[in-house]
């Protein structure tokens, strides 16, 4: 039986598009990103086996964005400030709960 190095994994979606259309880096998600990292960090929830946080090139949903997605879980999210990361931490990341006013379908 195999197992995850990380129990949970997120990913941001960065990318930035200079042709006018959506990109998730027009809103913020590089700081984000940064602040999600940080608060993972700060509750003593990164490492092996426990929630790795990534930036990633595009998701393919800059449209709906900023976007990021939890895997194993591939439960996908948008947010737009710290108050959001923090509960997508809080209750996904550390306690297994999904945030369903968040999701994406």
């Amino acid at each position: 039986m195999s197992t995850s190095y990380f129990e949970r994994h997120i990913f941001f979606c960065t990318n930035r598009r200079d042709d006018g259309r959506a990109c998730c880096a027009a809103n913020d998600a590089e700081r984000l990103q940064a602040h999600a990292k940080a608060r993972v960090k700060a509750l003593g929830l990164s490492g092996a086996g426990k929630v790795r946080v990534n930036k990633a090139g595009c998701l393919d949903r800059c449209e709906l964005g900023p976007v990021a997605v939890v895997y194993p879980d591939a439960v996908w999210y948008t947010f737009v400030d710290e108050h959001d990361i923090d509960e997508i931490v809080d209750s996904h990341l550390r306690d297994g709960r999904p945030v369903e006013r968040l999701k994406l379908e």
